[in-house]
């Protein structure tokens, strides 16, 4: 099998996945070879996303490694397959790899939840906001790579929208909201859309007011993406030199506590949504 020199993030997960569960099992990849009656490098190709690997074959290795968690087995089974092109493929040599790995990532999901405190989300930014937030990059973008980042972003968003929208949670720190981002117009078109959006029975806005005082994770911006089962949920912390992505069960614990305890001091959504009103007739 021809072996890959770009795999995707998702492909890059698959194969982390079948290197936890050889670790779990206390094998190292020789002796797993060894097991399987395979090649070390095919072992490694494989847990390095290089190589396609087949539902039958992600069975295989878990009875192998002992794995009696059936659902998990069955959720990494769900991963393989050829690659399919997702709409984010068109962008593939104009933007950054990382952003097309959030956009499968969010496409894939189960579930959605943003933690953010300086920038409303960009699932649910509006167009004029999104672009006067990319005319803010250092080094500056060029005009055309402003706009295909404009487009991208709201190509995102369609996960909310369809007839399967996936479900989503924004926590909002007011700071965000009251930044005005392109002036007081587009501002005020923001705040506005933000409460539209907040009326979709599968979208949740909850605001964390100044009054909140300190919160855990309050220097960070912070995506969660809610996997088949939890073991494959993911973190994205979006940083200036790039996205990030943790997937290690600690990483994955600790981030949970910390929305839990954002979402603790957020407001209901009726009281963000007031808020958010509020704000938008202040302009």
């Amino acid at each position: 099998m021809a072996v890959r020199n770009n795999p995707t993030g998702r492909q890059l997960r698959l194969g982390a996945e079948l290197r936890k569960l050889r670790e779990r099992a206390g094998l190292t990849s020789t002796a797993a070879a060894q097991l399987l009656g395979m090649k070390q490098a095919q072992v490694s190709n494989m847990e390095t996303g290089r190589v396609g690997v087949s539902a039958e074959r992600v069975r295989t290795l878990a009875c192998h490694y002992d794995c009696p968690d059936k659902e998990l087995i069955e959720a990494i089974a769900n991963m393989t397959g050829a690659r399919k092109r997702g709409w984010w493929e068109e962008y593939r040599e104009i933007l950054p790899a990382g952003l097309l790995d959030l956009a499968e990532v969010e496409h894939h999901a189960t579930h959605l939840c943003t933690a953010i405190t300086a920038h409303v989300p960009g699932l649910l930014q509006t167009t004029d906001h999104a672009r006067e937030l990319f005319r803010q990059v250092v080094p500056e973008l060029s005009p055309p790579d402003v706009e295909h980042r404009v487009s991208y972003r709201i190509k995102r968003q369609a996960v909310l929208f369809g007839n399967a929208p996936t479900p989503y949670l924004a926590i909002i720190h007011e700071a965000a909201l009251r930044m005005q981002f392109g002036g007081a117009d587009v501002t005020r078109s923001q705040l506005h859309h933000l409460m539209d959006m907040s009326e979709r029975d599968h979208i949740t806005v909850k605001v964390l007011p100044f009054a909140a005082g300190s919160f855990p994770g309050s220097g960070q911006s912070l995506f969660y993406s809610k996997g088949a089962v939890p073991q494959l949920d993911t973190v994205h912390l979006d940083q200036s030199h790039g996205p990030a992505f943790l997937d290690a069960e600690a990483q994955l614990s600790k981030y949970r506590v910390l929305l839990e305890r954002m979402e603790a001091k957020a407001l209901a959504p009726k009281k963000s949504r007031d808020l958010i009103h509020t704000i938008a007739q202040e302009l």
